[in-house]
């Protein structure tokens, strides 16, 4: 079955990350779990799976480090990869000429980092007409220290991320409901 006004976006699942400073290992099992799931589905109901990385002139994100590539662990064959310098995979990458192109006016938005690329271009996107589904587990973030000390877990950044997205810029699913959606569609 075919869905050709549908795409999954994988934001910046890349090796780089492995590389920084923040990051965590514990729940990259899970998430590339997820994320594999996600992309199998994809496939199987033949939407696009587009593949966006992110490179800037930070050592682990720099085109010279090697690390612009899959995170290991994670089986992707994209029908199409962009690579940005912004949080949003919009800004200056051409997605939405191809998208427009392509005739997708919904977007599953799946990758890494939950707060930051994965809602900013939800939220861009969302501003921009498409409708999206933002498949919170098949994102992946890491903790992050406020400035009062306060540590804030992964798990509490998820959480705040579908509070302000909910209803407003996405409709927050799991894989299962996304994968439903797209069994349903047509």
């Amino acid at each position: 079955m075919s869905h050709p006004n549908t795409a999954l976006l994988v934001i910046d699942a890349q090796e780089s990350f492995r590389h920084a400073p923040y990051f965590d290992e514990k729940t990259l099992p899970a998430y590339l779990s997820a994320q594999q799931k996600l992309i199998d589905g994809a496939v199987a109901a033949h939407i696009p799976v587009i593949q966006i990385f992110h490179v800037d002139g930070d050592r682990a994100f720099g085109e010279d480090s090697g690390f612009i590539r899959a995170i290991e662990g994670l089986a992707i064959e994209p029908s199409v990869t962009f690579r940005k310098n912004r949080h949003s995979a919009f800004v200056g990458t051409g997605l939405d000429v191809w998208l427009t192109s392509h005739g997708i006016n919904r977007l599953i938005v799946s990758g890494i980092r939950t707060e930051q690329c994965c809602e900013t271009t939800t939220r861009q996107g969302s501003d921009m007409g498409y409708g999206v589904d933002f498949v919170t587990e098949a994102t992946l973030t890491f903790p992050m220290t406020h400035a009062s000390g306060k540590v804030f877990s992964a798990e509490d950044i998820a959480t705040r991320t579908e509070l302000v997205l909910a209803g407003r810029f996405a409709r927050i699913v799991t894989v299962d409901e996304a994968l439903k959606t797209l069994e349903n569609a047509g």
